[in-house]
């Protein structure tokens, strides 16, 4: 698996996360929950790029889902070892590879997931959606390939392959696929958006790929908001997402 330059750069936002920490089937989680009153058997699972929990700006869209009504739920993918968001600053070069293989390989974050999903079900949580950024990317299509999702979205996704991925995706899952994509963007380039809407035409369930002009990857979570462009993407990708997840979960 490989990231490319710009799954370590981005901008941190302002803002105050408002949601909660809380352990689930042993995983520390960060909660955000509507304060109107919405499905208690429904949950979306934001799955973060390689920064996780300790970059704020995933925090506060976890709180801007549970604004639109989604009781949404953040695992700690990375067991508190998340890619430090000091390489943000200029001349920081970080060791992917070495941090991969310091238990964030596939099966390990799986593993992850698997346990915070088996506790919600057993809560009753009987719909679950994802949505994932970046290196989440991959674990939603993965979740979808096992039937466990019914509804994804991905932003800017890293580590699928392509067309085997989305063949695969069409082949075995069920859940209506989102794509939020760019002009700039390595890990998934536009021929490999043009592959997907090949891929995904006449795909059942429901497909849709989103376009943001003049954006980079990781736009839509950690982008320069100062820029307009990016701005648009970043609000533009966070409506498609609501929009997709009122209409399929």
């Amino acid at each position: 698996m490989s990231f490319c330059k710009d799954c370590f750069k981005g901008v941190t936002h302002d803002g105050t996360p408002e949601g909660k920490t809380e352990t689930i089937g042993g995983i520390r989680c960060y909660v955000a929950t509507p304060t109107v009153d919405y499905p208690k058997d429904k949950v979306v699972l934001y799955l973060t790029d390689a920064f996780g929990l300790e970059l704020v700006n995933n925090k506060l869209l976890v709180d801007d889902f549970a604004r639109n009504g989604f009781k949404t739920i953040a695992p700690d993918l990375f067991n508190g070892d998340p890619v430090p968001t000091d390489v943000f600053a200029p001349g920081v070069n970080f060791d992917f590879v070495k941090w991969l293989a310091n238990g964030h390989d596939q099966a390990t974050t799986r593993g992850i997931l698997d346990a915070v999903i088996a506790a919600l079900k057993s809560e009753g949580i009987t719909s679950l959606g994802a949505t994932g950024y970046c290196f989440g990317g991959r674990y939603t299509f993965d979740l979808a390939f096992d039937r466990v999702i019914s509804v994804a979205v991905v932003s800017h996704p890293s580590l699928l392959k392509v067309p085997e991925d989305l063949e695969k995706y069409v082949s075995t899952a069920t859940a209506p696929l989102l794509i939020n994509s760019c002009t700039v963007d390595e890990m998934f380039p536009p021929p490999a958006q043009t592959k997907a809407d090949e891929v995904f035409k006449g795909f059942a369930p429901g497909y849709k790929r989103e376009y943001y002009d003049g954006c980079s990857h990781g736009f839509a979570v950690r982008g320069d908001l100062s820029d307009p462009k990016v701005k648009a993407g970043k609000e533009g990708s966070f409506q498609a997402t609501v929009e997709w997840l009122l209409k399929y979960l």
